[in-house]
């Protein structure tokens, strides 16, 4: 697992439309980088569309997203990418970048989801809901705020399949008060 004050792993990867996404481009800017599970993941899609909707948000306090999805670009092309996301989404379904960054499985992830009955219910009334993933690897959610040097802020590996960093803490550290 990586830590805070790290610096970042960089790397060099097509997004699911096909353009080059080189972290190191991103020098001199702040960056989430969220790690989803499969593309299908219904949790994954409800955080995906909640990125969205804050997008403006994110842009006023100059941060950056990528997002990784351990799915090929045409399970994101299904799924995910149907949500016309302004920032990159990249396929890593050999789960390359995933490893290097000690991104974690656990099938209690799944169980502890399942004790959040608000979640559940978000996740069953958000359009996104379905059972493809259940069978898939039980990857969790993580998400890095890198800074405008390439150094990990702040890491945070989710206990469960919904879990990723407050979007407020984000948008709080974009705006230095973090």
């Amino acid at each position: 697992m990586l830590t805070s004050n790290e610096r970042v792993i960089d790397f060099s990867k097509d997004d699911y439309l096909g353009n080059k996404i080189n972290l190191a481009d991103y020098q001199g800017k702040k960056v989430l980088l969220s790690f989803f599970r499969g593309a299908s993941c219904p949790f994954c899609n409800l955080r995906i569309r909640q990125l969205i909707m804050q997008y403006p948000e994110f842009e006023k306090n100059n941060i950056e997203i990528i997002a990784l999805f351990a799915a090929t670009s045409e399970e994101i092309s299904e799924y995910a990418g149907k949500q016309s996301a302004q920032f990159p989404i990249i396929p890593d379904p050999d789960l390359d970048l995933y490893v290097k960054y000690g991104i974690e499985e656990s099938f209690s992830g799944m169980f502890k989801v399942m004790l959040k009955p608000v979640e559940l219910l978000k996740v069953m009334t958000s359009g996104f809901f379905n059972l493809k993933t259940i069978h898939k690897k039980p990857i969790l959610p993580a998400d890095f705020l890198i800074d405008e040097n390439q150094v990990i802020h702040r890491v945070y590996y989710g206990k469960d399949y919904g879990d990723h960093v407050p979007i407020a803490d984000v948008l709080a550290w974009g705006n230095n008060h973090v």
